[in-house]
């Protein structure tokens, strides 16, 4: 799993990386403090934010320890480009092993990442490490850079993708060497997930999961329900707030969150696989998942084929069965599904959204 922000090259800063914010301006108003417990930690790369209400201290830090911990066990298993299991299947598929075994949760993820793939042909796409490492954005210290464009078109012709990959019981076999996988576009919206059932399984119904703007809500804040923003990708402000319902997941995909410029043009970590270069044409889109089994990952890696899908992006999200998405086009204008716009609050000075039925 690789969730690294590279420095050096990024002109991002502080809170402005996430793409939703559920920051203590938002969540704290008007709480009682004593019946909020949060906690903060530094995981995949990116800044993570517990909270739960209405739990016992005990309680509390108990079962958001527990979560810590398994987004650290995350991180070392399926780190893509430090040893891990990933890297060690990736190592095997480059040298044109068959029949590879992998654990049960890696099959898993993987033939889950198969299917989402296929249902967005393929633009959501965990094969494209090799694509990643070319342009640099695998690595914290990062060097803005063009990658040589022979080399460029030489990784795009061996069109790596999920289909490429038979997973039978826990043994997987890639039928195209040029495989590289990276789960960074899924394993948020996964640790998602694993977060939302450590916490109910311990008995914390109210519980908001904040990893990097990709946030799943559980139950509510007391009387109120918890309330999320979606980051303006050109300004340091909120473009809107909404209300979280129990079970809801809300993801965001921007161009403003790792990107470098060079001569005047942004190249943003977000590749199209059929260019191989930084998609272009939007600026950010947000899926709101409605709950359902495995809404936190489907909030990480639905936002990739709508993001990257242009003026399609709406088309996309309905194969996702996503009734609730906004997209901000390269020239900052604003497009809403009716089901999201109904329920955000915009931030003052945002233009008008065009709203879609």
């Amino acid at each position: 799993m690789r969730l690294t922000h590279p420095a050096g090259g990024l002109r991002a800063a502080g809170a402005r990386l996430l793409a939703l914010i559920a920051l203590a301006t938002l969540l704290l108003a008007g709480c009682a403090r004593e019946r909020l417990h949060q906690q903060e930690s530094y995981v995949f790369g990116t800044r993570v934010e517990l909270l739960t209400w209405d739990a016992s201290d005990a309680k509390a830090e108990s079962a958001m320890a527990e979560v810590l911990r398994e987004f650290d066990r995350l991180h070392r298993a399926y780190h893509a480009w430090e040893p891990s299991e990933l890297t060690a299947l990736n190592d095997a598929i480059a040298a044109g092993r068959q029949g590879i075994p992998v654990s049960p949760e890696l099959a898993a993820m993987l033939a889950d990442a198969k299917q989402l793939a296929a249902t967005g042909d393929e633009l959501f796409n965990p094969t494209l490490g090799q694509l990643i490492a070319l342009w640099g954005f695998h690595t914290d210290t990062f060097t803005p850079h063009r990658p040589d464009p022979v080399r460029l078109a030489a990784i795009v012709a061996t069109r790596p993708q999920m289909a490429d990959l038979s997973i039978s019981g826990n043994t997987v076999t890639s039928r195209n060497p040029a495989v590289q996988l990276d789960l960074g576009g899924y394993g948020k919206g996964y640790a998602l997930d694993r977060a939302a059932a450590i916490l109910k399984a311990r008995g914390v119904n109210n519980a908001l999961i904040n990893i990097g703007g990709n946030v799943l809500a559980l139950g509510s804040k007391g009387e109120a329900p918890w309330r999320v923003g979606i980051q303006h990708p050109r300004e340091p402000r909120p473009l809107a707030s909404l209300p979280l319902r129990d079970g809801e997941a809300i993801g965001t995909s921007g161009d403003y969150q790792r990107f470098f410029e060079m001569d005047g043009e942004r190249y943003c970590h977000l590749l199209d696989p059929r260019s191989g270069r930084p998609a272009r044409g939007t600026q950010a889109v947000t899926v709101l998942i409605t709950p359902r089994p495995g809404a936190g990952t489907l909030s990480d890696a639905a936002s990739k084929p709508v993001y990257l899908g242009g003026e399609a992006w709406r088309d996309y999200a309905r194969r996702f069965g996503i009734d609730h998405a906004l997209r901000v086009d390269a020239d900052g204008r604003i497009q809403v599904t009716r089901a999201l716009h109904d329920r955000l609050q915009y931030g003052e000075g945002v233009g008008q959204a065009r709203v879609l039925d």
